[in-house]
């Protein structure tokens, strides 16, 4: 039997999937991103409005990979939210695994050495890194409520990201949404070189571990556990009512319809999110103010 976790470690946790799943997912956007930054300049108006963020005046490509991927003094930023991973890991080196702890410093030491290499190296290194830190956490620590809460942290952040991204660029290049979700050699194997399907896959598909609907059923799995039924009738726990409705409804979406749905779902999709991590800080978190994303 485990012993209670405390709130500040949970809390800790939580926030630690959080980090590290947005630094993989704004490496990949940005990795995909970066030559038709040069081409095309509203693609970093739309990069900026996929990770939340105000940019009332355009930036060069090189402006915002520099902003996005290097700038400590940005919240949003690949280096800032590996360094946050980082220091909030070493305040909980107790009940992570020797070997998650120090993925995570070695990463945030040589990120540190890394702005002299070109964007694509930086960004390849920290989506390599991030798949390092997920994999030992999965393969050395216990299926006990500390994994459960990076688990968790990992699967609303992977929800709210690729909801985002769906929501900017959806009426655009579709496989710039596939490689963007890390997506593309998965789709092709199942779909082929087409991307009509692409939409379908991030959304609904049951085996893909990055779709949206596989993080829901992920993340409901991990509050099912935390919050152990004690009623009779209904759901007590908040996010969990959140996160099983919006996944209902997703789930049970007839395909013929889901082109036309596909709005109604995605704000639904922001509104449970949002809704989700309210309800969690409120039930697991002690804290004098809420921790958030900047633009969130």
């Amino acid at each position: 039997m485990t012993r209670p976790l405390l709130s500040r470690i949970a809390e800790t946790l939580y926030w630690i999937g959080r980090y590290i799943e947005r630094a993989d997912d704004t490496a990949r956007l940005l990795d995909v991103s970066a030559h038709r930054m040069l081409d095309e300049p509203e693609t970093c108006r739309s990069i900026c409005a996929t990770l939340g963020i105000l940019q009332p005046e355009p930036l060069s490509a090189t402006m915002m990979i520099r902003r996005l991927a290097y700038d400590l003094d940005e919240p949003a930023s690949i280096a800032a939210s590996v360094r946050s991973a980082r220091d909030s890991a070493r305040g909980v080196r107790e009940v992570i695994s020797s070997e998650a702890w120090e993925c995570l410093n070695v990463t945030w030491h040589q990120l540190r050495r890394l702005p002299t290499v070109a964007p694509h190296g930086y960004l390849a290194f920290v989506r390599e890194r991030a798949a390092l830190f997920f994999g030992l956490a999965d393969a050395t620590m216990s299926r006990d409520d500390c994994w459960r809460f990076i688990v968790l942290g990992r699967s609303l952040e992977r929800v709210d990201m690729t909801t985002r991204l769906l929501a900017v660029h959806l009426p655009g290049d579709r496989r710039l949404l596939l490689q963007a979700s890390g997506a593309d050699e998965s789709f092709t194997r199942t779909h082929g070189a087409h991307a009509d399907h692409a939409l379908e896959f991030l959304l609904l598909d049951n085996l893909f571990p990055r779709s949206i609907l596989y993080s829901l059923l992920t993340a409901e799995k991990c509050l099912q556990a935390l919050t152990p039924a004690r009623v009779r009738a209904g759901v007590a726990d908040p996010a969990l009512a959140a996160i099983g409705r919006v996944r209902t409804g997703l789930q049970y979406t007839d395909l013929a319809q889901l082109q036309d749905r596909v709005p109604e779902l995605l704000v639904s999709l922001q509104e449970a999110c949002a809704s989700a991590g309210e309800a969690i800080g409120e039930r697991f978190f002690q804290q004098r103010e809420e921790l958030a994303w900047v633009g969130a």
